[in-house]
């Protein structure tokens, strides 16, 4: 259409000028800023990326987290995307652009194509018009067709793009690389498949990697393991560190733990190892024991990034206490290596061994005002009171909320008639009918 036809017919249109060359190199970098999910990101000209999140979605903290964190990341920089998740690229290119996006569940890829257009199967529009003139408009219709008279009219390429999009044929990606990373990579005379020459590379590599990081002065903090095979498909496994690295024995331990998810399938030719994260890290003088000085604290670090790649990265932390009067604000999961914050809590304010997740009703019943209960009932089960401190009284953050200048709770540390000891409070004063919760157990 005419730009001045389009203006007639809609007042006020306005005209950009378009800049493919512009757009395209866009795409490179916003590809490129896509590393930090995965090792394997690929283009899809011209206006989608598809990233090979297996091997790398734990540390994000699992599949949905990552779809969440990207999708926060891009509306801050003003950019609109769907996003979709699924075995193959075929299916979530489909389910991102003609579907709901969102996360398709393991092996329910067929399923989530039945629906969609044979469009999304990205066909070319003479075929889709093609298969339109027979009656084939879904997906669903395709993958019921005979496939003998399909591939006789229409060629291989319906049958291929619906095998990729399914996962029964393999799909290669054109692989983007990090610029300017410390790199190694080892190129096989002959293919190789065995986990135990396979290890034996990784540790070749992180040998070979190390030097140059020495060079720039920075450790990993992130490793990215690429291997093709012989087929031209790449699978990739991706660790990562809890501190700067450079120990090329430590790096090569957390990548052969990984190298059980990788299928060589009938071999691979090249491995590529690149420090997609690194940071600056100073040289350590050695420990001054031999000199009769001070040993150095222990490093934890190898320890933490075992756990972390063993356990997930989610789960391993510590907790450090935050500047707040209310028990369940008063803690936060940070890094388990991560720098202390200052703060620190009051010596002279007894918490109880263990903090329920959230506070927990009960039945209870106090003689006076102020006074602690008598007696609690807690998940069916009667406490008899025989010792009581208290009332703590806790007021309301006014400057985090409106609602909290009227907020207040007493808290009573009691001690059952069978030793136990637990940590109660109740929501407000007796005669406006405060309620009584259970939020602790023990003692510290």
């Amino acid at each position: 259409m005419a730009a001045a036809q389009a203006m007639a017919m809609v007042p006020g249109l306005r005209l950009v000028p378009a800049e493919p060359e512009a757009d395209a190199a866009g795409l490179v970098r916003l590809g490129i800023w896509c590393l930090r999910y995965a090792p394997l990101v690929a283009l899809d000209p011209p206006d989608g990326i598809l990233i090979d999140v297996a091997g790398a979605a734990h540390l994000q903290g699992g599949e949905a987290n990552l779809l969440a964190d990207l999708a926060a990341r891009l509306e801050r920089t003003g950019m609109s995307a769907c996003l979709a998740l699924a075995d193959t690229p075929g299916a979530a290119w489909a389910v991102a652009r003609f579907g709901p996006g969102g996360i398709v569940p393991p092996g329910g890829t067929s399923v989530a194509l039945l629906d969609l257009p044979v469009a999304a199967l990205r066909l070319p529009p003479e075929i889709v018009a093609a298969l339109a003139e027979v009656g084939i408009l879904r997906i669903g219709g395709l993958m019921a067709a005979p496939r003998a008279p399909l591939r006789r009219r229409f060629g291989p390429e319906p049958l291929l793009r619906l095998d990729r999009a399914t996962g029964a044929e393999p799909e290669p990606l054109a692989i983007l690389a990090a610029p300017e990373a410390p790199r190694a990579a080892l190129r096989f005379p002959d293919p190789v498949g065995s986990p135990e020459v396979l290890g034996r590379v990784v540790g070749d590599l992180c040998t070979r990697i190390v030097p140059d990081l020495e060079r720039m002065g920075l450790g990993a903090r992130r490793l990215d393991l690429v291997f093709r095979r012989i087929d031209r498909l790449d699978q990739a496994i991706r660790i990562g560190t809890a501190r700067p690295s450079r120990d090329a024995a430590h790096l090569a331990r957390l990548l052969t733990e990984r190298l059980p998810q990788i299928d060589p399938g009938f071999g691979i030719e090249e491995m590529t190892l690149t420090a997609s994260r690194v940071e600056a890290l100073a040289e350590r003088q050695l420990s001054g024991a031999v000199l009769g000085g001070e040993p150095e604290a222990v490093d934890l670090a190898a320890l933490v990034d075992t756990l972390r790649l063993r356990l997930g990265a989610e789960r391993i932390y510590r907790l450090a206490p935050v500047e707040s009067d209310w028990p369940e604000r008063a803690v936060r999961r940070v890094p388990a290596l991560a720098a202390p914050l200052g703060a620190l809590w009051p010596a002279d304010l007894p918490r109880p061994a263990r903090l329920l997740a959230a506070p927990e009703p009960v039945a209870a019943m106090a003689e006076i005002p102020d006074a602690p209960p008598l007696f609690f009932v807690w998940r069916g089960a009667r406490h008899k009171i025989t010792r009581a401190d208290g009332p703590e009284r806790i007021l309301g953050e006014w400057w985090i909320a409106d609602g909290e200048a009227e907020r207040m709770r007493d808290y009573y540390r009691v001690e059952t008639e069978a030793g136990e000891r637990f940590w109660l409070f109740r929501d407000g004063p007796m005669e406006a009918n405060g309620r009584w919760w259970l939020h602790g157990l023990g003692e510290a």
